[in-house]
């Protein structure tokens, strides 16, 4: 199942998904926490300026892989098999204008994982 959402990258609509598979194909695939680097990231974009971005390397990687993921999980036949492929794809992809989109798409996800956990749970009371 999973929330799709459509986010605007270089003047074009980008499918994202987000679902409960997502942490278990990015830790297979990146072996890293995606919880983890999510909250991470989210902090550290809050604290920058796009003009002047003082985000390492290793930040805007771990917002490339999470990007790429979400994009290659809800179009697989359309997205290439890389991060890289996927990312030549675009002349702009601005992490401050994707990443919040990402983040709430994010938290859409776990608000309908919480929500249908909550009507199963009631269903299945006796």
């Amino acid at each position: 199942m999973g929330v799709v959402q459509h986010i605007e990258i270089d003047g074009r609509q980008v499918p994202f998904k987000a679902s409960a598979a997502i942490p278990r194909l990015y830790r297979i695939k990146f072996h890293r926490d995606i919880f983890r680097d999510l909250k991470q990231l989210d902090s550290a974009i809050k604290k920058e300026d796009e003009e002047d971005s003082g985000l390492d390397l290793v930040s805007l990687e771990m917002f490339e892989n999470i990007a790429f993921l979400m994009a290659r999980h809800a179009d697989p036949a359309h997205v290439p098999e890389t991060a890289e492929a996927w990312l030549d794809q675009f002349q702009t992809f601005s992490i401050y204008q994707v990443l919040p989109e990402i983040v709430k798409l994010w938290g859409l996800n776990l608000q309908t994982q919480v929500d249908s956990k909550k009507k199963f749970d009631q269903l299945t009371a006796k």
